[in-house]
């Protein structure tokens, strides 16, 4: 994990031509102080090189100190990277919430994948969302102090005696008044309720949002998604699955609740993620209720910008008048969920394009339960499994998403060099944009004719 020395922080990465190669840093070079200040973690290295003029004080492997003084862009960056992202351990949950994918996970699976962070230094860096149940007054002072936005917040509730139960955290009500404190000092926040069903679904939604819209605008947005319900569940809180009329209920509230934010702040603020409209089986709003797009990483908008994208990828490819030369057979694999909309994209390309030809195929999700319907969470094996025998033509397309991050590696820690030699056909992983998975249907390699 690359954890602090006893002096300073280990530099992993210099950017070329950027600041720190321009004053000699180099990889494993350590970190030791900006401006005389001893630097503790991430939110201390971003406050502090921010300034015009800053003297940063690194140490060689050899041992020698070399004392850089930098004139430099307000906020500019120094190009370098650490180790560790954050430049302190990471900060592990104590909750044990009631809804915890976590938790519904089979044994023996890689170490990586059981560790629950509740780390605001995560939310500010890759967006993730914390309970703030694990901030102390000074990490909420610090945020303030050094202007860090957004911070993502894990609600769940706002009724504080609900949240302690849900959370099965005595100080989880307590900690929503941290929420007033990083209001007060103007840091941007977004929100995200995980409704499970006759828990804080219902009035108690109701009662959620509209006590978080008195925080618009520092509270740019919250999002509901449903509670995820693997088949590992023994022993564990018994949650039911939503069904089609409980998501027409809650896209009801959620609507009527745009419809009232927008007339008075001009944003929707309350978004529903997409699995509600899937399981409603509802198209996806337009893009405009989107509000920009704050939460996609939450899966909200994901699929509406993905159809918005081919349909720009379409005209573009209609403008500089682009055919296919042959006959192009090709197939793709997804979830259960963004399945209809993917085979509405995949048939709007064939009649378009009369020599495409393409298989879109649901992967029922067999690893961890029938429920659990996004592309996200599919495996390796029951890819392998569901598609042995089909017609795959002549490349399989697969949503860069049911890979680890910054790997070629499933949840289950098959390959794709060993799906592939499986299947008998070669892989290619899609980006999570519309261009690409148009580019990757036609055929069409990058810096052709076409572009984005």
């Amino acid at each position: 994990m690359g954890k602090k020395t006893e002096k300073g922080h280990r530099i992993s990465r210099v950017e070329p031509g950027g600041i720190g190669e321009e004053m000699g840093m180099e990889p494993g070079d350590f970190l030791i102080s900006i401006n005389g200040e001893e630097i503790t973690d991430i939110f201390d290295y971003q406050y502090y090189i921010q300034d015009e003029y800053i003297e940063v004080l690194v140490k060689k492997p050899s041992g020698e100190e070399w004392l850089l003084e930098i004139d430099k862009d307000y906020e500019e960056d120094l190009g370098l990277e650490f180790e560790n992202g954050l430049m302190d351990d990471y900060r592990s949950c104590h909750n044990k919430c009631i809804f915890c994918f976590i938790d519904q996970m089979p044994k023996g699976m890689r170490d990586t994948l059981y560790f629950k962070d509740d780390d605001s230094r995560l939310s500010f860096l890759q967006g993730n969302y914390v309970t703030l149940t694990n901030m102390s007054e000074h990490d909420i002072e610090r945020i303030i102090k050094y202007h860090l936005s957004p911070i993502n917040i894990s609600f769940q509730t706002t009724n504080p005696e609900l949240r302690c139960r849900m959370l099965n955290n005595r100080f989880a009500g307590e900690a929503l008044k941290k929420v007033d404190t990083l209001y007060q000092g103007g840091i941007t926040m977004n929100g995200q309720i995980v409704l499970c069903k006759g828990v804080n679904d219902g009035a108690e939604l109701e009662r959620s949002i509209s006590d978080l819209t008195r925080y618009i605008p520092q509270l740019e947005s919250v999002s509901v998604v449903p509670v995820g319900l693997s088949k590992y569940r023994e022993g564990l809180y018994p949650l039911n699955p939503f069904t089609k009329e409980d998501a027409l209920d809650v896209l009801s509230m959620i609507h009527t609740w745009q419809e009232k934010l927008y007339r008075e702040h001009g944003i929707h603020f309350v978004h529903a993620s997409d699995e509600w409209y899937a399981l409603a089986e509802l198209p996806m709003p337009e893009e405009a209720r989107y509000d920009g797009y704050l939460q996609l990483e939450n899966g909200v908008g994901m699929l509406r910008l993905l159809m918005e994208e081919v349909q720009d990828a379409i005209v573009k490819l209609e403008e500089c008048q682009y055919r296919l030369e042959r006959e192009r057979k090709v197939s793709v694999a997804t979830g259960l969920l963004p399945y209809p909309y993917i085979r509405e994209i995949t048939d709007r390309l064939m009649r378009l394009h009369p020599r495409l030809k393409v298989n879109v195929y649901p992967i029922r999700n067999d690893f961890f339960g029938e429920r659990i319907t996004v592309s996200g969470l599919l495996t390796g094996q029951d890819i392998k499994a569901q598609l042995s025998g089909k017609e795959l033509g002549e490349v399989l397309l697969l949503p860069q998403n049911v890979l680890r991050s910054g790997e070629e590696v499933f949840l289950d820690d098959m390959t794709v060099t060993e799906l592939s030699d499986a299947l008998q056909v070669p892989v290619n992983i899609v980006k999570s944009s519309g261009y690409d998975l148009t580019r990757n249907l036609m055929g069409i390699q990058t810096g052709g004719e076409y572009n984005e």
